[in-house]
């Protein structure tokens, strides 16, 4: 791997300021596989450049222009990426293990495969962006936008995901283990198979979500809006749904042994096959099992 100084960077980066002005003597930038490590680049337009297995360790590329870049298996352990404009970027099977993405832009990106490990991506745009079996292990996700995001098998073990948006996103078969999501909005999601065992949904916006056969474990659920989730075969056992709102739930067959329901709003949900043993139904409202 050909290591590469700040100093044999300048005129490759001066002809890519031609190659994206489409001016004579413009060249694309084009540094795969070389070690870039601890380069400084804040700012800079790399708009477009290739970077595939690259060694990006502990890079300053905060503010920097990389829409639409190459950054596939490139390794950004530890990279500066903050406010970095990222959008149709390709980071697959890329190493983002404690990078700092804190709002960056990533509408429409590939992080297939990516390993985000303990990485910072609070505020961070990643609207339409595909995710898939990336690995966000205790990553801090805090306001994040993942509205219509695909994450499906993804690991998002302890992460943390308060406040975020996850309107629409897919999380089927997803491990949400020990999780904090309150007050998420996660309005239409898909959470089919999904492992939430332990996960803090306080005050979440579920409308409308599908939670079949989903395991919340222990989860704890006060206070959020349910309405009109699709909550069959899920497993609830020891879940805290107090003062939780479940209009026109579909329940059927959800296992609530030893959850709590006290103060929850049951109007018009549908619990045929329930499971209720040793459910805390106290002052429950308009609990009518119907068929």
């Amino acid at each position: 791997m050909k290591r590469m100084t700040l100093e044999d960077l300048t005129p490759l980066l001066e002809k890519h300021a031609l190659y994206l002005q489409k001016q004579e003597g413009g060249e694309r930038l084009n540094l795969a596989s070389h070690d870039l490590h601890g380069i400084q680049l804040e700012n800079a337009n790399l708009r477009d450049a290739i970077f595939s297995d690259a060694n990006l360790k502990k890079a300053n590329l905060k503010n920097a222009n990389l829409t639409d870049a190459i950054l596939d298996s490139a390794n950004l352990d530890e990279a500066n990426l903050e406010h970095a404009r990222l959008s149709g970027a390709d980071l697959t099977d890329a190493n983002l293990r404690a990078a700092n993405l804190s709002h960056a832009k990533l509408t429409g990106a590939k992080l297939v495969d990516a390993n985000l490990d303990v990485a910072n991506l609070n505020g961070c745009t990643l609207m339409g962006t595909d995710l898939t079996d990336a690995n966000l292990f205790g990553a801090n996700l805090e306001t994040v936008n993942l509205m219509g995001a695909t994450l499906l098998d993804v690991n998002l073990t302890g992460a943390n995901l308060r406040y975020a948006n996850l309107t629409c996103a897919n999380l089927t078969d997803t491990n949400m283990t020990g999780a904090n999501l309150e007050e998420a909005n996660m309005m239409g999601v898909k959470l089919t198979d999904a492992v939430l065992t332990g996960c803090n949904l306080k005050r979440a916006n579920l409308l409308s979500a599908t939670l079949t056969e989903v395991n919340l474990v222990g989860a704890n659920l006060a206070e959020a809006n349910l309405t009109s989730a699709k909550l069959n075969d899920a497993n609830l056992i020891g879940a805290n749904l107090q003062s939780a709102i479940l209009k026109d739930a579909d329940m059927e067959d959800v296992n609530l042994l030893g959850a709590n329901l006290s103060g929850a709003d049951l109007e018009d949900a549908y619990l045929e096959g329930a499971n209720l043993k040793d459910v805390d139904l106290t002052n429950v409202l308009h609990l009518i099992l119907r068929k």
